[in-house]
């Protein structure tokens, strides 16, 4: 089994435009080693909107060398970027936009949300691509909910634990529909109160689930609740949790890729000239318009 290196936590929060409050748990900024291929997870809400004629969300900017990964629990979130990719998600559904060699896009609640308002919950996961890919076509993967397999999770006492739902990687032989560059394990994971699991992890992996919402106990007896994530060692293979309560998790295990992590805000490339070349082509209209 892989053992626990740290308890993930972050209490600050901040707006992303005026429709995505957010605690960032992590970033590229932060140690990108002990999360690679994962960047950075912005944490959204909850929170309740009231009902608004008025767009909500962040409007036009771009990224380049990476991926971001948007998944709604509660809401609605539309897309539109310059790839010409786009669309509206709402509760179990994913945007999966690869911005590669550059997009511009933007994210606003839905119309017919903004207009009902109700609760709003949500994660955004920036994923990393390899050198070799970072300059590869960009692109969109709108991810339905009916797209998703919902599969049983055996506790290890033999009993039904739950569900798990995988975007990317696969489980128990079932593949999420998720296309990715680098092999790992996205899932929507619901453990029930007073279930152990075990979950695969496979050697040298990293392996940092997220605790969305409710509580869980490690093997070793630490406790991590909502909004908090586990980071665990690479050494080893597989991860025993117990649920303290009902408890949904993003399950995030991916292959580290050793490379330098170069970040400046909406770009990460592998050097400082790349991010220099990332301005000059936005500046200049490469990454395309809205």
């Amino acid at each position: 089994m892989k053992s626990v290196s740290f308890i993930q936590r972050n209490t600050q929060g901040h707006w992303v435009g005026d429709g995505f409050p957010v605690r960032t748990l992590f970033s590229y900024n932060d140690d990108p080693a002990a999360f690679s291929p994962f960047l950075m997870l912005d944490y959204g809400g909850p929170v309740v909107f009231e009902p608004t004629t008025k767009r909500r969300g962040v409007g036009a900017h771009p990224h380049r060398g990476f991926e971001t990964v948007t998944i709604v629990y509660d809401g609605e979130v539309t897309h539109r970027d310059s790839s010409g990719g786009g669309g509206t998600i709402g509760p179990g559904e994913v945007q999966w936009m690869t911005a590669a060699a550059g997009i511009v896009h933007e994210e606003f609640h839905s119309e017919a949300y903004a207009r009902s308002g109700g609760p709003f919950r949500m994660v955004q996961l920036w994923v990393n691509l390899p050198a070799r890919d970072k300059m590869a076509a960009p692109g969109y993967q709108g991810i339905t909910a009916a797209q998703i397999p919902t599969l049983p999770l055996t506790g290890v006492d033999g009993q039904d634990a739950g569900t798990v739902r995988p975007i990317a990687g696969s489980f128990d032989g079932a593949s999420g529909p998720a296309r990715t560059f680098t092999p790992m394990q996205v899932w929507d994971v619901q453990l029930k109160a007073g279930h152990t699991v075990t979950l695969p992890a496979p050697e040298g992996h990293t392996t940092v689930p997220l605790v969305y919402q409710g509580r869980v106990k490690t093997a070793d007896g630490q406790e991590a609740g909502d909004a908090e994530m586990i980071v665990y060692t690479r050494d080893g293979e597989g991860v025993q949790l117990t649920a303290l309560a009902d408890t949904t998790l993003l399950w995030l295990c991916g292959e580290p890729i050793d490379e330098p992590v170069v970040g400046y805000g909406p770009f990460v490339m592998n050097t400082p000239q790349e991010i220099q070349q990332a301005f000059v082509d936005f500046q200049s209209g490469r990454m395309g318009r809205l």
